[in-house]
């Protein structure tokens, strides 16, 4: 886990994080405003229309392998993230690396989830949402009871 990540893996990361920042949409259309506004300098010519099509399609296209990164390292941390709560959890382990079933099976796995659910009640999937929500339900209760009312800890 301490492994440093690679330089691209910073690099995207940093991308991403600077290209979702509303102060570089707003650069973006200045730039595109600039651009327009240059126009009857330059004739509209076509090396200004060159100009701005170059530009775009570059930035596109490289943006596609940058923001392709950041998601793909993102998925995989939530993926992670999801089968170390399965694990943890009373939840089904059976489930664990079922993003790697192709799309048909997927399918077919969910059809077989929903049919579970409508059928006759399953006692114990029952009791695993019941006791859920009852803890939740204890948890939120602590959390938005008075500090007076609090039972003294020790």
């Amino acid at each position: 886990m301490s492994q440093k990540p690679s330089f691209f893996s910073r690099f995207s990361g940093s991308v991403a994080e600077l290209t979702g920042k509303p102060a570089t949409f707003v650069i973006a259309v200045a730039g595109i405003v600039v651009w327009a506004a240059t126009g009857p300098f330059f004739g509209f010519s076509e090396t200004w229309q060159l100009v701005v099509n170059t530009g775009t399609t570059i930035i596109t296209f490289l943006m596609v392998f940058v923001l392709q990164n950041s998601q793909n390292r993102d998925g995989r941390a939530v993926q992670a993230k999801l089968d170390e709560l399965i694990l943890t959890s009373d939840a089904e382990n059976r489930f664990m690396g079922i993003e790697h079933l192709d799309e048909k099976e997927l399918k077919r796995l969910t059809l077989l989830l929903r049919e579970a659910a409508d059928s006759e009640p399953d006692h114990a999937l029952a009791g695993k949402v019941d006791h859920i929500i009852r803890d939740r339900r204890t948890k939120l209760k602590k959390r938005i009871q008075p500090a007076e009312e609090r039972p003294a800890d020790g």
